[in-house]
This record gives structure tokens, sequence and C-alpha cells, in this order.
């Protein structure tokens, strides 16, 4: 696997949604959450529409909903947001974010009535650097007014290219006059921290676009940059007019083009956080010490969230397709306030599944695995827990400093390898298992 594409797939929470199933019986919320700490969670809100499907989106999202779904939708996360406090008596949350699908498709009244939500459950939003997504389309003045006024600490824009004829061949039909209002409103916003997202191996991208794209990004100079490899996933737009068999020449153009995108980054002034984010030097690290990413809750709202406790993993199903994904949001609309109170599908983490989080959590960000904090909450040794790492090391992507493990920048090139890779048996078994819909 190590010495294949190094484009396999992108970790960004283990274990994956399809590994879930259908837990029986529906374990009420409240003995989920019997005994795990409870005062520093993440509270993530999960909005289920665009304005568009992008082509290379495999989220969980619906394009130009009827707008009494949308109302619809947000008396149930009401309903939902009333039976998780009710379960998680005294939750406290320390990070916040809200994202989709693109939040900022809701109307400014009806951003104002999402916002409600964490703020009704005691959440600091400004001290919890809540951050919400948005896009070119959607960031317009009285909406951008809306985050501001409520504290939004972040605001992510997908951009993807500076260039309408790439931005169209990645699936994204936007025109650059609308990307450049849109940014205009939103760096003339007192908003802390602004991201943009670019995207890479796109089909006729080159060197010199892909540098024309990240100088006009660098022209604004946000504060977060994150870079994207392009994926052709099943069930996307793109999926229906690409091959998706292994292609050694786009795996050379998009390594080539992340090399690029990170040196220029660097260069730029930006530190690199992981294989796609980078930050720059002089923004503050919001993550501070009352939240670990690693180990600490997250308590997900909407039909496309998902929840964590260090034992199990819940969300509600999953799909990609239209058909799927409006099947789930009619279920979720349907369902009496009293379902909120129970978890539907999910994965439970033994110990062995906990460790294993824990590494990976760790191991694919830029600052590495700490083996003492891995000793101090696990009572074992990482190297001993994962005797595969030096194979790691043979291939020159991970060095082992004093009291810490690390990806070198090879490594790091190469994380959409390393994590496919680091993924249990039983969990790859129940990814190969689930049925695309």
């Amino acid at each position: 696997m190590l010495g294949g594409s190094p484009y396999q797939g992108y970790l960004y929470a283990y274990p994956h949604k399809t590994a879930y199933r259908p837990l029986r019986p529906r374990p009420a919320l409240r003995e989920v959450w019997a005994g795990e700490p409870v005062d520093a969670l993440f509270l993530y809100l999960h909005v289920p529409f665009c304005e568009m499907r992008c082509g290379f989106c495999n989220l969980f999202t619906r394009a130009n909903p009827p707008a009494e779904q949308v109302g619809a939708f947000l008396r149930q996360l009401r309903h939902q947001a009333a039976a998780t406090a009710d379960a998680l008596d005294g939750a406290g949350f320390a990070r916040a974010a809200i994202g989709g699908g693109t939040p900022t498709y809701l109307t400014a009244d009806e951003l104002e009535e999402l916002l409600a939500i964490p703020a009704g459950l005691g959440v600091d939003l400004p001290r919890a650097a809540l951050s919400v997504e948005t896009s070119p389309a959607t960031a317009t003045a009285d909406r951008i007014a809306v985050l501001a006024g409520h504290g939004v600490h972040r605001v992510s824009m997908g951009v993807q290219s500076f260039l309408d004829p790439e931005a169209h061949a990645a699936g994204r039909p936007q025109r650059r006059a609308e990307v450049d209002a849109a940014l205009d409103v939103l760096f003339a916003a007192p908003i802390p921290v602004r991201n943009l997202d670019l995207i890479y191996g796109i089909p006729g991208q080159t060197a010199a676009t892909w540098q024309y794209s990240l100088d006009e990004t660098l022209r604004r100079r946000p504060e977060e940059v994150y870079l994207y490899p392009l994926y052709v996933r099943p069930l996307t737009g793109l999926a229906r007019r690409h091959e998706t068999a292994a292609d050694p020449a786009w795996d050379k153009q998009r390594l080539d083009l992340y090399r690029q995108g990170r040196d220029v980054l660097r260069a730029a002034g930006y530190r690199q956080l992981s294989m796609r984010q980078f930050r720059r030097a002089d923004v503050p690290d919001p993550d501070g010490p009352d939240y670990c990413c690693q180990d600490d809750g997250m308590v997900g709202l909407g039909c496309g969230a998902r929840s964590y406790t260090r034992e199990l993993h819940y969300s509600f199903d999953y799909a990609v397709g239209v058909g799927g994904v409006r099947a789930i949001i009619d279920d979720y609309l349907r369902r009496p306030p009293g379902d909120f109170a129970f978890a539907e599908h999910g994965f439970a983490l033994d110990a062995v599944e906990q460790r294993r989080r824990w590494l990976l959590k760790s191991l694919l960000r830029a600052d590495g695995l700490d083996l003492s904090a891995y000793a101090k909450r696990f009572g074992t040794a990482a190297g001993d827990d994962f005797p595969a790492l030096p194979e790691l090391e043979a291939r020159g992507w991970l060095t082992a400093g004093p009291g810490l493990l690390r990806l070198t920048d090879d490594g790091l090139a190469h994380s959409d390898a390393i994590g496919p890779w680091l993924v249990s048996g039983p969990v790859r078994e129940l990814m190969a298992g689930h049925a695309p819909r």
C-alpha cells in the first residue's frame, strides 16, 4: 500500500463513517455519555444544504432544497439540541464549528436562527473560536455581517481556483467576478481568521496556472490556506465524467503541484500544520490547553454530523448520491423529538482502536506524536503498540526524536497513503463492506 499511489484517501476522521453500522438496540445518549468528561467538548453543527453540488464533492449535502425544508431543518436542529443538552447535563464547549454543505446557503435571518442554537447550549461563541464554512456565491454582505456580529472567529471559503476554466473543470461553475466580490466582503469584515481553500490536480492545470492561484491567494494574505488534492470519488459529478483507475501521471502531477504550493506558502511566511493546512506565522494557534483533539469529545448536531465519545462514534446514516442524501434528510425531518435522545449508527472503539485513533490524529499533524502524552493516556508505548512504524522510517517518511514521532516533509506529502495504511483490519473490512449510496 505504501508503494502505491500517494493519493489513496483523506483520513480526516477515524474511523470513517463507512465503518459505522446500525446500533441495535439504540443506546440512549445519557448512557453513551455517562462517565465521559464533558467539560471541554467540541460542538459541530452540520447544515446539509448548498447552492450547487460541486463535481468533486462527496460531502453529505443537498443542492437547492425547497425553502420550507430549510425551516423544517432548523426546527429539528433545535429539537436535537434540546435532547442532547438534556443527555449531557452540565456540558461545556471549548470549540465550535458549523459546516456542511454550506451554512451560508441560509439567509441572514436563518443564520440568526442557526447561531442561536449553540448560544442556547451555553456556548460562548467568541471564546469557542467558532468556525463557519462559506462559498463565493453565498458570502454576501448581510450574511457575513451576521457571522461577524456573533463573534465568529474563522470563516473558510472554498475558492478552489482563481481561473474560471479550472474551476469549471473541477465541477464548480463559478465566475471570477463573483469570487472577487465575495473576498472583498470577507476581508472587509472583522473576522479574525479567514481561510481560503485551493485544489490542485485539476485537469488542464499546470505549474504556471497553479502559481497564479497561489499568487492571487497570497495577495489577500489570508490567515490560513488549505491545499487539497483533487480526488474523483464514487457517486460524484466528476466520477460520471472521468475514469477512477490508477493514474501514475496524475499522481506525479498532484505531488509536484503539492510541493510547489507548500514551498510557495512557506516562503511567504506560512507554517505547515498538516499536509493540507497552512497558517500565517504571525497568527496564534486557537487550540489552547482546554481542548485536546485526540481525546476530548465532540457533539454533532444535524443529520450529517457525527459525535465522538472515547468509546463510541455515532451519527445518522451516510450517503453521497442525491437519492440517498434526500432520503436521510427526509427521515431526519420526520423524526419525533424523542428520537434524538438515542444514537442511531456508530462504531464502538475498543482499547486498540482508541490507541490507533490517537496515533492517526497525532501523526498526520506536523507536530507529530508526543510519546509521553500517549504513554500517559494509555499506559503503553506507541512503538510497542504499532510495531510497523519503522517501515515509515525506512522510507524516510518518519523521524523519531526525543519523545516525539514526526513525519518528515516527504512523509507529510504522503499523508494520504500513510493514513489508509494505518487503518486497522477490522475497520478496513467494514469500510469495504459498505454499499455506496
